[in-house]
Formats: structure tokens, C-alpha cells, sequence
């Protein structure tokens, strides 16, 4: 049974849902393939990667606990966001480690944005999954700041890549959300 009757809202939450699931996926595949290199390249970074994917482990099971009362399933393009996570992730790695905390920077600014424009949409017509989106947000805000301050480069190759990395997960989002984004900005 679902939880909602209006149609239109109804199948927005389940592409929120969908996406910040398999969104989550994806930066459990980055930052799973940056601790397989940074463990022989980058020892001193490990910590904070294997911190980070634990908190992306429990969002994805949070996001996945509230689809089935809302009658949503996993997204279809979760192995895109697996292989592009895992090659971001590699590539990232193997830059180093100030490729990583651009890589960090540029997923969590473009997802926090997201989020962000997925809690004025909801507003307090699902409580519930407005506040699991509020906590994951607050903590993705962290993963954000410390990869800023752990940053060592701010230079041309350096907005580059980020450039390049916030622009494919933008490009991941919509794609998963079948447009949702645009249609979630009109009704706001």
C-alpha cells in the first residue's frame, strides 16, 4: 500500500528515493576503489575513506528501508552509477590524494545541493523522509569540509577535475531521476 495518493507526488518520491540510493551506491564504488589504491599509495588518507564509506553504507540502507512503505523500487541504472563510481574512484586514487579530496568535494557540493532542492519539494508532506534526508545531507556537509580543507591544490587541473567529477554525478542524478530534477525545480 502506498503511503501517498497523489499521483505526481507520489512518483517524485519514488525517484528521490531511487536516486539517493543508487547515488549512494555509487560513492560507496568511489570511495571503495580509493581505499584499494590508497592503501599501498596513500596510507595516511585510508582512515578518513574507510570513516566515509561506512557513513555512505548506512544512507544507502536508509534509503533503501523507506522505499518498500512507498512502493519503490532500486533503480535501474545502479550498475552505471557502480562502474562510474568504481572507474571515478580508481582514477581518483591513482591522482592522488589531493585528486581524492577534489573527487569528495565535488560529489558531496553537488549532492548536498541536490538534497537540498529534494527537501524544498518535500517540505513537510513526508516528515519522515524529509529528516532522513536532513541527517544525511548534515553528514555529507562534513565529508564536504574536511576534503576542502585536505585539499593541497586549487589550480587549473585541479577545477578541472572537479569541474569534470560534479558534472558526471549531476549528469547521473538526472539521468536517474528521469528529469525529476527539472520538474521538482517548477514546483518549488
Amino acid at each position: 500500500m502506498l503511503l501517498f495518493r497523489e499521483p505526481s507526488f507520489s512518483r517524485t518520491v519514488s525517484r528521490i528515493l531511487r536516486v539517493d540510493h543508487a547515488g549512494e551506491y555509487g560513492a560507496i564504488r568511489i570511495y571503495g576503489a580509493q581505499i584499494l589504491v590508497a592503501r599501498r599509495l596513500h596510507p595516511a588518507v585510508v582512515p578518513f575513506l574507510v570513516e566515509t564509506v561506512a557513513h555512505e553504507r548506512r544512507h544507502a540502507a536508509t534509503f533503501r528501508e523507506l522505499m518498500w512503505p512507498r512502493g519503490t523500487r532500486p533503480c535501474r541504472a545502479m550498475p552505471l552509477w557502480g562502474v562510474v563510481g568504481t572507474l571515478l574512484g580508481l582514477f581518483t586514487g591513482l591522482l592522488g590524494v589531493n585528486a581524492i579530496m577534489i573527487c569528495t568535494e565535488a560529489v558531496e557540493r553537488t549532492v548536498h545541493a541536490h538534497l537540498n532542492k529534494q527537501l524544498a519539494f518535500l517540505g513537510t508532506r513526508d516528515p519522515v523522509l524529509s529528516e532522513a534526508i536532513r541527517a544525511v545531507r548534515d553528514e555529507e556537509v562534513g565529508h564536504h569540509d574536511h576534503a576542502h580543507a585536505a585539499r593541497t591544490s586549487f589550480g587549473l587541473a585541479a577545477h578541472a577535475l572537479d569541474a569534470f567529477v560534479a558534472g558526471t554525478t549531476w549528469l547521473l542524478i538526472w539521468c536517474s531521476t528521469y528529469g525529476a530534477l527539472t520538474r521538482m525545480r517548477h514546483a518549488v
